[in-house]
């Protein structure tokens, strides 16, 4: 019994921190691969900084339609109408929706996955091996161009369920700001609203650290589509909490850059937008490392367990 528990506490997972640091050290113990990870993020580096540009473009419109003053409508005689604001969004506003709808999901997307694949690819073999891989290693090392197939299927999957949610949780806010705001028990619809948001939100991370994982699948393990969700879903089960608080991290980072630029009006000056852009592309391949590293614990501590369950099968068979 003493050997068990001793087996079973040199088995615990580990812990945020933990794959925080692990994902830190192999990141930036090695400078090729910084180099390397950041002359594959051009791309996306170039077409992001136009989507940013466009996308807090649309957020300025959108917010000077949503919150227009109370004066405005009462100057010409009538109360505030949810209707009367809907019928501001004109047909001009919704051809720039589109705009920005295909820049994300096609070009903007696309590039981001490239840069997730290579990384992804690319860190595994760096925390597989002690020795150092040099620049030219890193470019010359061949990628199976069937994996990058199967990869893109299972990132249609992924793009789809994240495309809904995020949806879902803008559907929430929107109903707050157009219909829900200006009535008298406003404060009741903001907490209702809020905890919709709040619990959204957290279904969004937790199953974003499983879509994420399932990529990694893709990449690593060559399987692709349905079967990388369903075996990523299967790996991450009880692992909800530690997937929570990885995805939060990034989430909160991208948006935190995303508000502070929007705040000081970064788009109108561009630098603004260069610098936000900049750093998130800096610390995008960091969260493929750790999702790397996640799948890695999650898969190990599945197969540990059911190793673990199939040799006390077998005891009591000989008892």
């Amino acid at each position: 019994m003493e050997s068990e528990s001793n087996k079973s506490e040199q088995k615990q997972k580990l812990e945020v921190s933990d794959i925080l640091r692990e994902s830190v050290v192999i990141y930036f113990r090695n400078l090729n691969f910084i180099i390397f990870t950041f002359l594959t993020s051009l791309p996306l580096f170039s077409i992001m900084v136009y989507f940013e540009i466009y996308l807090q473009e649309i957020l300025v419109e959108t917010s000077n339609i949503v919150n227009l003053p109370h004066d405005h409508y009462t100057h010409y005689g009538y109360s505030y109408r949810p209707d009367l604001t809907i019928r501001r969004f004109n047909k001009d506003y919704f051809l720039k929706l589109i705009l920005l709808g295909f820049l994300y999901m096609v070009p903007l997307y696309f590039l981001e996955f490239v840069s997730a694949v290579v990384t992804i690819d690319l860190a595994s073999k760096l925390h597989s091996k002690e020795k150092k891989m040099t620049l030219k290693e890193m470019f010359e090392t061949p990628f199976d161009l069937s994996k990058l197939r199967g990869s893109f299927v299972t990132s249609v999957y992924v793009l789809f369920l994240t495309t809904t949610h995020q949806l879902g949780l803008l559907w929430i806010v929107l109903n707050y700001h157009v219909f829900l705001k200006n009535f008298s028990c406003y404060v009741l619809f903001a907490v209702i609203g809020s905890m919709a948001f709040a619990k959204v939100l957290r279904m969004y991370l937790e199953w974003s650290a499983m879509w994420n994982m399932s990529l990694v699948i893709s990449v690593l393990e060559g399987i692709y589509g349905i079967d990388a969700l369903a075996v990523s879903a299967y790996f991450g089960r009880g692992c909800h909490r530690r997937g929570l608080f990885l995805m939060l991290i990034f989430f909160a980072w991208g948006h935190l850059l995303r508000l502070s630029c929007y705040h000081i009006g970064g788009y109108e000056q561009g630098n603004g937008i260069f610098v936000q852009v900049g750093l998130f592309c800096m610390v995008n391949p960091l969260k493929w490392v750790v999702c790397m590293i996640y799948f890695h614990d999650c898969k190990e501590g599945k197969l540990e367990k059911k190793t673990d369950e199939e040799s006390g099968k077998d005891v009591m068979k000989g008892s």
